[in-house]
């Protein structure tokens, strides 16, 4: 399989740092620790994808975090966040197509998330990629904003 944007590979933990930018610089509030990062890139349940800066090498525009049981037969997105300087040139789109690409190699038949529901670009770049909602999750973020949660077929 040929990776669907160059610099596209799976983080390590020297990425830490550069995790934790894009958290900060993408979310108000929930934000993944660098503790959080560690155990994720160390369990088997778990992938992290970036996206380097093109002639940057350690330099991230993006990155994906999706979960998954061993045995099961649904990944879940649980973080994506795009450095705002890159966002509009499609990086959340390819992480989002690799992360589900992954998902379907390990057997995966369905793909869910939750987005908060107030968060327009987010939605936007989901129904885009063919997710559609099937739930609500009130009082869901630390802020007590409500999530919507979305789910598409493999």
């Amino acid at each position: 399989m040929t990776d669907p944007a160059p610099g596209l590979r799976a983080a390590t933990h020297s990425d830490i740092p550069e995790l934790l930018r894009l958290e900060t610089a993408s979310f108000a509030g929930d934000r993944v620790s660098a503790r959080s990062f560690r155990r994720w890139l160390a369990h088997k349940g778990a992938l992290v994808l970036v996206i380097e800066d093109e002639g940057q090498p350690g330099n991230l525009s993006g990155y994906a975090l999706v979960l998954w049981h061993v045995h099961g037969r649904v990944a879940r997105l649980y973080s994506l966040a795009v450095d705002p300087a890159a966002r509009g040139r499609g990086i959340g789109a390819r992480l989002l197509d690799a992360c589900a690409e992954r998902a379907r190699e390990r057997g995966c038949e369905e793909f869910r998330l939750e987005v908060a529901e107030a968060n327009e670009p987010a939605l936007a770049l989901y129904r885009r990629a063919g997710f559609g909602p099937f739930a609500r999750r009130r009082a869901y973020y630390a802020d007590g904003s409500d999530a919507l949660r979305l789910r598409r077929r493999l």
